[in-house]
């Protein structure tokens, strides 16, 4: 597209607002009015009706304990992951990897290990086996308000 053309569609794309302005002006306005601000209309006293805000609270904390329903929210799957250590290592590093390599985390071993929900650390456990498979014993939760004081 060259420069005339691209010069003649913006002239034309603003010629059609200019347009649609002037015709959405008219039709708010009415025919033959001017544009400007539309006075104030007379309403009389027994079509007014007040507005039930009793119930509306400035404080969204306000709900009762008692209140709450937890049955909403039972059914939300989280994912819950068992974390024996962590480690940092450079991309080489990590492409060297190979079957028989050892990459040492760091935790000691006998540590508790976490246990996150969602990535947040919930409690402390250690690994036990049931019936031939793995799974683990709590051994510490983290109460609510530590996680809270972790998250600041």
């Amino acid at each position: 597209m060259n420069d005339e053309t691209r010069e003649i569609d913006e002239q034309q794309a603003a010629a059609d607002w200019e347009a649609a302005l002037a015709e959405q002006a008219d039709s708010d306005t009415g025919a033959g009015e001017q544009p400007g601000p539309r006075p104030a209309r007379e309403v009389p006293d027994g079509d007014v009706k007040r507005a039930g805000l009793e119930g509306l609270t400035d404080d969204a904390r306000a709900v009762d304990d008692e209140n709450v329903n937890l049955d909403v929210i039972l059914d939300i799957p989280v994912t819950l992951a068992m974390e024996i250590g962590r480690t940092r290592m450079s991309i080489r590093n990590l492409l060297q990897l190979n079957q028989g390599s050892v990459v040492e985390l760091d935790r000691l071993a006998g540590e508790p290990l976490d246990v996150l929900v969602n990535g947040t650390l919930i409690a402390h456990g250690e690994v036990v086996v049931v019936n031939e498979r793995f799974g683990i014993r709590l051994t510490d939760v983290i109460s609510p308000s530590e996680r809270v004081k972790k998250l600041r």
